[in-house]
């Protein structure tokens, strides 16, 4: 069994036209009129730590998993409201030096400044039922690090999580998809149970669960697309490695 692992960054407005990277931007109502058709077509959308039991193939059922990369506001804004309403749980990956910050990594390449969560807004989250993820401490490169200010990054940023949370953090995910396997080894140690990555497909049993593949939305993905995207092999034929 094949279970697709949405992969979303911010689910607001669309930045102006010409704006780098502009379809990294969901609408609020194309977020809602997936989940509505996934749960119309009888499936549940997980969390990290809910999914991982049907990706391991230790259960089954007919599910799907729900993430968001950076920890935007307009994600706590526009996304929980949905999730509670259709019994739903996703995971946010937080970067856990920018709370109540924004995207700082993005300003070179010409994106427009978003705010990210406060660590209030990040425990509103979790007791709505969602997880609480990490994607390092400052949203770095980790391949282009030392070895020793990889792992710091990935090791205390789960720390930090924790101590803001008063909960575990077992979910990672590799900011812009980079790793190496000393990477899913170091989260690994770092007693993270499940690490994602941008690599396109669904996941499954056979998949390092330190290197989950995952399915993109963008703006530009139209429902049927969607769909094609979460319940066919469509993904899995566009896989690299």
């Amino acid at each position: 069994m094949r279970i697709p692992i949405l992969m979303y960054h911010q689910i607001g407005e669309p930045n102006p036209k010409g704006t780098p990277f502009r379809g990294l931007t969901v609408h609020p109502s194309d977020f809602t009129r997936q989940m509505r058709w996934m749960r119309r077509l009888g499936y549940r959308g997980l969390s990290m730590r809910d999914v991982m039991p049907y990706v391991r193939g230790e259960r089954q059922g007919k599910v799907f998993g729900i993430t968001f990369d950076d920890g935007f506001r307009n994600v706590y804004e526009n996304v929980t409201p949905v999730l509670s309403e259709l019994g739903f749980t996703a995971t946010n990956y937080f970067v856990s030096h920018q709370f109540d910050g924004g995207n700082v990594w993005d300003k070179h390449v010409g994106i427009p400044h978003a705010p990210l969560m406060s660590v209030s807004e990040m425990r509103a989250w979790a007791q709505a039922g969602n997880e609480v993820g990490s994607h390092t401490l400052d949203h770095v490169h980790l391949p282009a690090l030392s070895p020793d200010e990889a792992r710091r990054q990935i090791v205390e940023s789960k720390d930090e999580l924790e101590q803001a949370l008063g909960a575990p953090v077992t979910a990672f995910c590799y900011p812009y998809g980079e790793q190496q396997q000393e990477h899913r080894d170091m989260a690994r140690e770092a007693g993270y149970d499940n690490a994602t990555l941008t690599v396109r497909g669904r996941a499954g049993a056979d998949d390092d669960v330190f290197g989950l593949p995952r399915v993109t939305v963008s703006r530009s993905t139209g429902i049927l697309r969607f769909l094609q995207k979460c319940l066919t092999r469509y993904e899995d034929s566009r896989r690299r490695g």
